[in-house]
Order: C-alpha cells, then sequence, then structure tokens
C-alpha cells in the first residue's frame, strides 16, 4: 500500500499550515484518563506533527495552543495548562534548536503568566536563527481579539494623522495583525471532529482549504498530517476564478 507521504508532490506543497488541536480531553476521558493526561500527550503530538512539517520541508505551522476563551476553564485545568506549557518549552527548545526550527508566538501575550512569558520568549530568542519550518504558538488568542486590536492601532494612526481613512485598505489591516510577518495559511486543519474556526484566524483563512479529522489532537501524527496535505493537493484552489483561468 502506497503510504499518504509517497503520494505528496514536493512541488505543490502548502507553504503555511494551521492546526486546530482539539480533542485532548476528550481522549483522555474516553481512555478513562484526567483531562491533564490528555494535554501532555497533545504535547508528544506537537513535537510530532513538528518534525513532519519540517522533514517534508513545510515553511509556517502555527498551533491553536491556548485560546483566550480557554481562560473561562476550571482554574485546576488552567493552572495545569500553564505548568505544562513552561515544562514542554524548556524540554522542547534544544530539538527546536538542533532541528532547525524557528519559535513565534501570537496572541494577547500580556494576559499569560510572567514566568510562561518569560520562559516563551527565551526559547524564541534561543530559536531565531533557526532556517526552517517557523513553529508559531497561538497562546491567548483569539480572532476577534486581534481585530479588534488592528481597529485600534489603525483608528490612532487615523487619529493622528498618519493615516486617512481613505487610504484604509485590506492591506492595512493585514499588517496591522499580529499574524503582519506571516503569510496567510494555505491549510487550515482541525482535529476532535468539530467543524467549525472557534474565533481562529478568521482574516487570515478567507482562503485557506479547511480539512476535518474526526482524529482526536494525541492520535494525530505524520501520516495523519500527510494525508491532509494530500487532500490539499487533490482540490482546486480557484481564489474567485474559474477553472480555465488558472
Amino acid at each position: 500500500m502506497i503510504s499518504y507521504l509517497q503520494q505528496i508532490d514536493k512541488t505543490r506543497l502548502p507553504k503555511h499550515i494551521a492546526i486546530i488541536m482539539d480533542g485532548n480531553g476528550r481522549w483522555a476521558k474516553a481512555q478513562g484518563l484526567d483531562r491533564s493526561y490528555g494535554h501532555k500527550k497533545g504535547v508528544d503530538s506537537v513535537r510530532v506533527v513538528t518534525e513532519a512539517a519540517s522533514e517534508i520541508g513545510i515553511k509556517y505551522l502555527t498551533l491553536y495552543t491556548f485560546s483566550t476563551e480557554n481562560w473561562n476553564r476550571p482554574q485546576e485545568e488552567v493552572d495545569a495548562l500553564m505548568a505544562l506549557m513552561v515544562m514542554a518549552i524548556e524540554r522542547e527548545t534544544p530539538d527546536l534548536i538542533k532541528n532547525g526550527v524557528r519559535l513565534q508566538a501570537i496572541g494577547n501575550l500580556d494576559r499569560m503568566p510572567e514566568e510562561v512569558r518569560a520562559r516563551l520568549n527565551k526559547c524564541i530568542s534561543d530559536t531565531a536563527q533557526g532556517t526552517g519550518v517557523t513553529l508559531i504558538l497561538a497562546l491567548s488568542y483569539s480572532s476577534r481579539w486581534e481585530i479588534v486590536d488592528a481597529v485600534k492601532k489603525i483608528s490612532s494612526k487615523v487619529k493622528n494623522g498618519e493615516l486617512s481613512i481613505e487610504d484604509i485598505t485590506e492591506d492595512t489591516i493585514s499588517s496591522s495583525l499580529t499574524t503582519a510577518q506571516i503569510p496567510d495559511p494555505d491549510l487550515l486543519i482541525r482535529t476532535g471532529g468539530e467543524e467549525r474556526i472557534s474565533n481562529f484566524l478568521m482574516w487570515q483563512i478567507s482562503y485557506s482549504e479547511l480539512y476535518f479529522t474526526s482524529e482526536y489532537w494525541p492520535e494525530f501524527g505524520k501520516e495523519s498530517l500527510y494525508k491532509a496535505i494530500c487532500s490539499y493537493q487533490s482540490r482546486e484552489r480557484r481564489f474567485g476564478k474559474t477553472s480555465e483561468q488558472l
């Protein structure tokens, strides 16, 4: 049987893949385990998928790690997630450096605990010279927060006379988002069986291909990623044009 990896056309890879990593808690519950164990297994999947993306030549990988809505979860779970984040960041940094992975983060990072933010910033600094895949963690992130923040930035420029209303374009908005230096995703993957966007990169995924899978995130591995890329490559991306115009 031909593997999904063998079916991939390396000349037509998505430049940027974004993933909504859903199902850690439900996976753990199905195993009769605590939700926190599901989150720990989810970190393993992050490592595996990052390696797979790096090996095949994906340039950008954005992972929806912690949404602004996640702050509303039980405090015990939030605390466990924060502790896990600190541990994972420090544990994974040497391998990220070895594999040429460059780490970045987007979101309302001021809401993150100071210790988490400090360790995250150190990892970002330590991996800054990476020339392989850029791994972007969306932390304390929501698309609506990001768009509101962009509107505030643009309004301030208009108020200060730095920008006229007539000169506001799509590029003005794109350059005011936290993803200003990152290309829009070509492919958005969501695990866990849900088929919704959940306030993630809503401006940026206007023309992204969407791929939903019932696999929980701890089950999502290299072949799962390659299968999603094969699905992406089977589609005709028209960007509003007809097939004949392509």
